[in-house]
This record gives C-alpha cells, sequence and structure tokens, in this order.
C-alpha cells in the first residue's frame, strides 16, 4: 500500500505540484479532543478516540509524522488559517458553507443528527411540539446552523463550546432537547450519565446543513495534501485498517 502512496506522490509532481513526500515528512493535525467517541483527553493528557487512530493511520500511509495539537472548536478554523497545524481531523463536516474557507478530502465517515429529550417529557419534533423549549447545541456547528434556520424563531438556543458542556446543562435541567450528532450523543451521553434521556424524532442527514460527511479541512493553497489524505482514506478503507478501527469504537461501519 506504502506503493500506491508513492505512486500519487509521483503523479502529482508529474502534474506541476509542489507536493513531494520528502515535504510532508511531518504533519500537525489539529484536532478538538472533547468529542468522544471521536475524540477525548485521557486524565494522563493522551488524546484517543475515532479520530486520533484515523489521524495517525493516514499519515503512516503518507508516511508523515502525525503531530496531533488539541484546539477548541469554535476556533479551530482560525487556527488552520494561521498555520497552526496543516489539517484538521475533528469531525468536520464538509459543507459548502465551509468551503469557502479551507478545502477538503473525501469524507472518512457519515453519520445523522437527532435530538434527545428527557425521558417521560413527551416532547415531540415538530415546531408546535418544540414551542418554547430550550435546545442546547454546540456553537458553529452543522446542528447549530440546522436548529437556527429550522426552528430558531420557535425554541430558545443555548449554545455551548463544547458538547460536554451541552451534556451538564441537559442533566442540570436548564435545557429541554439536545442536538447533536447521534453517535457521538449516544456514546458519550446516553449511554453514560445520560440514562434517563433518549433519542426522539428522525435522524438528520440533508445535505443543506450537514454536508456530505466528515472530511479532513486544509487550507485552500494547499489542496494537494487533501488529495494525500483522500488516497490514504482509499487504502485504509481497502486493506482492512479502516475496519479495525471502526470496530473498535462502533457496531456499524461509520463510514
Amino acid at each position: 500500500m506504502k506503493k500506491l502512496i508513492a505512486m500519487a506522490l509521483m503523479g502529482l509532481i508529474t502534474f506541476g505540484t509542489n507536493v513531494s513526500g520528502n515535504e510532508w515528512n511531518k504533519i500537525r493535525i489539529g484536532v478538538e479532543g472533547a468529542y468522544p467517541p471521536f475524540s477525548w483527553i485521557e486524565k494522563d493528557g493522551t488524546l484517543k478516540g475515532f479520530d486520533i487512530d484515523i489521524a495517525k493511520a493516514l499519515c503512516k500511509e503518507i508516511g508523515a509524522e502525525c503531530v496531533l495539537v488539541p484546539q477548541d472548536w469554535d476556533g479551530i478554523i482560525p487556527a488552520l488559517l494561521a498555520r497552526k497545524y496543516d489539517a484538521i481531523i475533528a469531525s468536520m463536516s464538509i459543507t459548502e458553507e465551509r468551503k469557502k474557507k479551507v478545502a477538503f478530502s473525501e469524507k472518512y465517515y457519515n453519520t445523522p443528527a437527532q435530538f434527545a429529550r428527557k425521558k417521560g417529557s413527551k416532547i415531540t419534533i415538530s415546531k408546535s411540539g418544540m414551542k418554547g423549549k430550550t435546545v442546547g447545541v454546540q456553537r458553529a456547528t452543522i446542528h447549530d446552523n440546522f436548529i437556527t434556520a429550522e426552528f430558531g424563531k420557535t425554541v430558545e438556543i443555548k449554545r455551548y463550546g463544547s458538547q460536554d458542556e451541552a451534556y451538564l446543562d441537559a442533566l442540570a435541567g436548564r435545557v429541554d432537547l439536545l442536538l447533536a450528532d447521534s453517535i457521538a450523543m449516544d456514546d458519550g451521553f446516553l449511554k453514560k450519565d445520560g440514562k434517563d434521556w433518549e433519542f426522539v424524532g428522525p435522524g438528520y442527514s440533508d445535505p443543506k446543513y450537514f454536508g456530505v460527511g466528515a472530511g479532513i479541512a486544509v487550507r485552500k493553497n494547499e489542496r494537494e495534501l487533501a488529495k494525500l489524505f483522500s488516497l490514504a482514506i482509499k487504502v485504509i478503507r481497502s486493506n482492512g485498517v479502516y475496519h479495525r478501527i471502526n470496530g473498535k469504537y462502533f457496531a456499524f461501519d461509520v463510514y
């Protein structure tokens, strides 16, 4: 598989790009570290999660050292543009709005969004059923954009710097509903402290709001790095590496 990456690099060089294997012997990756099971930080400071393992696997296929750089979500694109790191691997959905600022690889997973409510609340997902309710979302996310556009005149929206902060307010009774990635909320909340909460309503995946899956973001002038990541995604999908990482965190293929 390393030969495939090498051949792709040679192809990129042939077509006049400035990307070479030597240039990318080290890739700094911006990660959030506050979005389990995709990323979290252990008590000893170690970064763990699906995104983290994928980042390491992709760098290995490219033949580059992977340097992980934790970054709060709402500053993650500005820090990329400021050259704090070279790429973002942080469950960032590929949307038209974000493409105005950054370039993306192909997707490496795609899962739907969903609402959750406290058990027994009987809240339904409709403008009438949600009228006057408070919804917690992570700030500057696809979920924030969706709830603002579709229900912004119906509900009160509470925005948080991290998903964990939204979970804490849900437990404290400060929000009536949560909206987040269904897999992240199930693993990071419903199966843990949020056992008195449950999913409600359909899954949401409209590309208008949610894009076409999570991809790896790079600066626009480094699109060839995005192409390398896209190729590496194909390689780990075909050689079993992706399957092993996926099985470590999920009971189904999140791709």
